[in-house]
C-alpha cells in the first residue's frame, strides 16, 4: 500500500480507537505509545517538504482524527497548507467521511482514505488503501459538489 500520490513525508501518530483486526500498524493504537512531536521534528518535516521533488505529506496512524491527536493534526495541516500550498495533504482515518466532513482540518486536506481496515475484504491489489470498503476521497472536489467525488486512481 502506498501512502499516496508521489514521494511524500509520512506522519504516523499513536493513537486509535478503531484497532480494526489484522491492522497493518496495532503498536499505534496506544495514544501513548510513539515518541513525542515537537519543534524540532516539526522543522525535519518542513525541511524535507522543502525539497521540489517532495510532493505532500500524509498523516496516517493509528488515526490523526483520534481525541488526542486532532487538534494538533489540525494546526499542522493547516500550517502546511499556508507555507506550502502546492503540496498535498493526505489523510487516513478509520472514520467514515461523512463522521468527519465538519471538522475543520477537511478544508486543508487535498485526500482522505476512510473507513476501517476490514481484514475480509483485504485486497493487495488496490491502490492507496488496504480494503475495498476503504474510499479514496478528493476532498476539495467532495466539498465543492457536496457529495462524495472519489480521488482519480
Amino acid at each position: 500500500m502506498l501512502n499516496g500520490d508521489g514521494l511524500r513525508v509520512v506522519l504516523w501518530v499513536s493513537g486509535c480507537l478503531h484497532c480494526c483486526k489484522d491492522c497493518q500498524n496495532p503498536i499505534t493504537w496506544d495514544p501513548n505509545g510513539g515518541l513525542p512531536f515537537g519543534e524540532a521534528e516539526k522543522k525535519e518535516i518542513f525541511e524535507e517538504l522543502d525539497k521540489d521533488y517532495t510532493s505532500g505529506i500524509t498523516f496516517s496512524g493509528g488515526d490523526p482524527l483520534h481525541p488526542s491527536n486532532i487538534t494538533g493534526i489540525t494546526r499542522l495541516a493547516a500550517e502546511i497548507r499556508q507555507k506550502y500550498p502546492h503540496k498535498t495533504i493526505w489523510l487516513y482515518t478509520g472514520s467514515l467521511w461523512e463522521e468527519i466532513r465538519r471538522e475543520e482540518i477537511v478544508q486543508y486536506l487535498d485526500v482522505l482514505v476512510d473507513g476501517e481496515f476490514e481484514a475480509d475484504k483485504k485486497d493487495l491489489q488496490l491502490r492507496w488503501k488496504g480494503s475495498s470498503n476503504q474510499r479514496v476521497i478528493d476532498v476539495q472536489r467532495t466539498l465543492q459538489s457536496g457529495r462524495v467525488v472519489l480521488h482519480a486512481q
